[in-house]
């Protein structure tokens, strides 16, 4: 699903050059979850900007289901992160002018799924996530897990092959992220999607199926105990 071959990013700061990602390697496969741990600025949220298109590479690639995402320009690595790609981000973002079924159906909108079929896809997808009867909520009335879960649904609506996320629990409580974890790997799991998680949550690293670590700008596999 996702090779990554001698990606390298650096980033000045001031006179110095920040260097997060030095022909960095990894390959994970088609259905995996895989975390990606790391000390703070070592540079996870920029992978995943690496790996969706969002950034560019000083040198290296990113191949996402065959398809060379680097190779791209970027109105076509626009399109591609939109029809294949799937992001759940920390503090959500969520659009507060939109109601939950707005936000959800909004992805589907926005790869050519109008009207009816884009409700129905939107509401199932809430309802799965324990938000049925809440699509017409304002997004800033919701809970904080409340709100994680409609990323999620988002994220997800759109039938993506490969999930980013960044941090998902990290604005969560203890307890709010021990009821979103699991449904975000259990729905990932049953569409058969793969899925790359920044976290510094023990629990997380322990649930997915590898861990990465992302250290002196290499990706590091960590042996599972």
């Amino acid at each position: 699903m996702l090779s990554i071959r001698q990606l390298s990013r650096s980033f000045r700061e001031g006179t110095r050059v920040h260097r997060v990602l030095e022909a960095a390697d990894a390959t994970i496969l088609d259905g995996q979850v895989v975390a990606v741990t790391g000390r703070s600025g070592s540079g996870k949220s920029t992978l995943l900007n690496l790996i969706s298109g969002i950034d560019s590479p000083e040198s290296g690639s990113v191949s996402v289901d065959g398809t060379e995402v680097t190779a791209l320009g970027e109105p076509a690595r626009t399109l591609f992160r939109r029809a294949r790609i799937g992001f759940v981000y920390q503090f959500f973002n969520l659009i507060p002018t939109l109601d939950v079924l707005e936000n959800v159906r909004l992805v589907l909108e926005l790869n050519g799924v109008r009207g009816a079929a884009a409700d129905e896809r939107s509401r199932a997808g809430l309802a799965e996530l324990g938000l049925a009867g809440r699509e017409h909520s304002a997004v800033d009335m919701l809970s904080g897990g409340e709100q994680q879960r409609v990323a999620i649904a988002r994220a997800l609506v759109h039938r993506p092959g490969l999930l980013l996320a960044d941090e998902p629990t990290g604005n969560l409580d203890e307890a709010t992220a021990r009821e979103v974890l699991p449904a975000l790997l259990s729905l990932t799991r049953t569409r058969g999607a793969t899925l790359v998680i920044v976290t510094h949550d023990p629990t997380v690293s322990r649930l997915a199926d590898r861990v990465l670590e992302l250290r002196e700008g290499q990706l590091r596999e960590i042996a599972r105990t």
